[in-house]
């Protein structure tokens, strides 16, 4: 423990670090106004809580910050890691320590509550709250909640009502049956028509079919259903009936795999800037009865399956999710006894497919979040991607400027080039700039690069304006060697950033770097990269495909002895191209541009025939 990371090691605290045991528990960082900033779980709390305070220079800010504020350190044993893991949460959920992962209902989802009362009613809710109600959910969407609703309307005889009903005010009398009895969607209980305990009997049904539980019920109802029947009650029977239909229906409709599974949670995890967007889903019996998403950031040098980790138990402590197997996307260091862990491989398995409808859902949280912060605040996520952009192609300065070329010919005719500009990684399309080649003859991209390089940047040098940050090369080493040659030349080799992308494999090249770099296929960075290569690729060529076709009429129409570019601009607003202008009839023609110029052009195309 010689070397501390620490400004000002008390003593107290050096001797709590140097008398730590080899034994499993819990630790708590504890700042200099008694506050607990950090809760930790540890195998070894020796060699855990020991890491943080030797001298180590790969350690994030965050955890530097977190090192300085510790004054004390407070420790709890536990008998194994999972009563560790327990506690951590419980501790967590308790203190909310500043440094702690927790999970945030940044979006109220909904749920139905079955209230605390005598004669319980069904809400529509999206708080939890410690009212002594059942809550069931959370439901990913509304009109998921509103199917599940509209069942259990037609499956029970229920009161809407807020009446305060207790077996007291009833036997007073105080209240007359409503129109829901009229329309037999309750029973009036209100009135003594029902007792409590038929009522509450209700109300376990509507439990057993929240909880997922189809099966038990539909047996339940059709033992019922045989009863009444051979009872010579058909009509009640019959009733019965339209209940195990919708039943069966809905349960048809909402299993994705197996009956056979019949008590799983499943966890996945999609990573992207530094933190992960995690989907739960709750399995009973073949259906879905739940679904959770949010976005999970870290606080200190957590990795990935780190947050992972955290949100699951946390989210299965929240939601008192307490199946005895989870499905997983890969293995996590859980204690063995805590739940029973399951990584499926073979797509064709029933929990692969599970599995994969879980990432489905992380994926979609994930798109979400971006389009709904693009929306709300585009300049601050522009701003998120410009300083992702510096963080992975290791720039100096934030790349708010860009600007990409790309050269486009046909074996050396009509040689072009364009250049366009980003600002905050959005298109300026007002700053777009083409360049014909004006020295290099033939196809030779590596000279026309150099052309164009030393061109806009002497210009831009000369009349004094701003520089961009990054220049992107659309081309590999050949064509990014060229450019560097002109911006040395320029002296500007060492104040602008110069990269290359490969189209092959998309891959990242910088000047005098033989390894290439390989970014994330799906990161920002990657995705601006080729935006604004795939841009002044389009910008270029649309150019060249106007110049050539600029320099074909004028080969094949203005060159014709006696037609100018009056008469040419004519013919091809009619006739669309030089060909059908070829294939049309003297008539055609001179109804066109008249007699005397229809005999030129029809006589050059048609030399052998004879005009009629």
């Amino acid at each position: 423990m010689d070397n501390i990371n620490k400004p000002a090691f008390d003593s107290k605290l050096a001797i709590t670090l140097k008398t730590l045991p080899n034994t499993p528990g819990i630790y708590q960082f504890i700042d200099k106004d008694g506050v607990v900033i950090y809760v930790g779980k540890a195998k070894n709390l020796k060699s855990r809580v020991g890491s943080y305070f030797h001298k180590d220079y790969t350690l994030s800010d965050k955890t530097r910050m977190l090192i300085r504020r510790i004054c004390d350190v407070k420790l709890i044993h536990v008998n194994d890691e999972t009563e560790a893991l327990l506690l951590e949460n419980n501790l967590i959920k308790q203190l909310k320590p500043r440094y702690n992962i927790m999970l945030k209902d940044d979006k109220a989802y909904p749920w139905l509550k079955i209230t605390n009362e005598p004669f319980p009613r069904i809400v529509k809710t999206r708080i939890v709250s410690k009212d002594g109600g059942k809550y069931f959910g959370p439901y990913p969407k509304g009109n998921v909640l509103s199917e599940i609703q509209n069942l259990i309307r037609t499956l029970f005889k229920y009161r809407s009502c807020t009446l305060p009903l207790t077996e007291e005010t009833i036997n007073q009398g105080k209240y007359k049956a409503c129109l829901d009895f009229q329309i037999h969607l309750c029973e009036a209980p209100c009135n003594g028509n029902q007792n409590r305990e038929d009522y509450n009997e209700v109300f376990n049904q509507i439990k057993q079919v929240l909880s997922g539980n189809f099966q038990q019920l539909i047996t339940s109802l059709t033992e019922n259903m045989m009863r009444l029947a051979n009872q010579m009650k058909f009509e009640e029977a019959h009733e019965v009936k339209k209940q195990v239909a919708a039943l069966e229906n809905y349960r048809n409709k909402t299993a994705v795999v197996s009956s056979r599974i019949r008590n799983v949670e499943v966890y996945s995890y999609i990573e992207g800037d530094g933190r992960i967007y995690f989907n739960a889903l709750k399995v009973v019996n073949g259906c879905i009865i739940s679904s959770y998403s949010t976005e999970v950031a870290g606080k200190i040098d957590e990795t990935s399956d780190d947050i992972f980790l955290t949100a699951i138990v946390q989210t299965r402590h929240k939601f008192n999710y307490n199946a005895d197997e989870i499905i997983v996307p890969k293995r996590l260091d859980l204690p063995q006894d805590y739940v029973k862990q399951t990584t499926p491989h073979r797509d064709t398995t029933e929990k692969y497919k599970l599995l994969q409808l879980s990432l489905h859902n992380a994926r979609y949280e994930k798109n979400d979040r971006i389009k709904r912060a693009t929306l709300i605040d585009p300049e601050r996520w522009s701003m998120k991607t410009v300083e992702q952009m510096q963080k992975d192609l290791h720039l100096a300065v934030l790349p708010k400027h860009i600007e990409c070329f790309d050269n486009s010919n046909i074996q050396g005719n009509y040689p072009v080039a364009s250049c366009v500009v980003f600002r905050n990684c959005k298109p300026s399309n007002k700053e777009y700039k083409h360049f014909n080649i004006k020295t290099v003859v033939g196809s030779d991209d590596f000279a026309s690069m150099k052309e164009i390089i030393y061109r806009r940047y002497s210009r831009l040098k000369r009349e004094d304006k701003p520089l961009p940050q990054l220049i992107v090369i659309d081309g590999g080493k050949g064509q990014l060697s060229a450019a560097v040659e002109s911006l040395t030349a320029l002296g500007l080799a060492d104040k602008i950033t110069v990269i290359g992308i490969a189209k092959r494999l998309e891959e990242i090249f910088f000047p005098n770097d033989p390894h290439p770099l390989c970014l994330d296929k799906r990161s920002a960075s990657l995705k601006v990269i080729q935006h604004i290569r795939d841009e002044a690729h389009r910008f270029g060529i649309t150019f060249h495909r106007n110049k050539r076709s600029k320099a074909t009429i004028r080969t094949q129409l203005t060159d014709i002895k006696g037609i100018g570019n009056a008469i040419s601009r004519k013919l091809l607003l009619k006739f669309s191209s030089v060909k059908c202008i070829q294939d049309a009839t003297f008539a055609q023609l001179e109804e066109c541009i008249g007699k005397s110029k229809a005999e030129i052009v029809f006589r050059h195309f048609n030399p052998d025939k004879i005009i009629p």
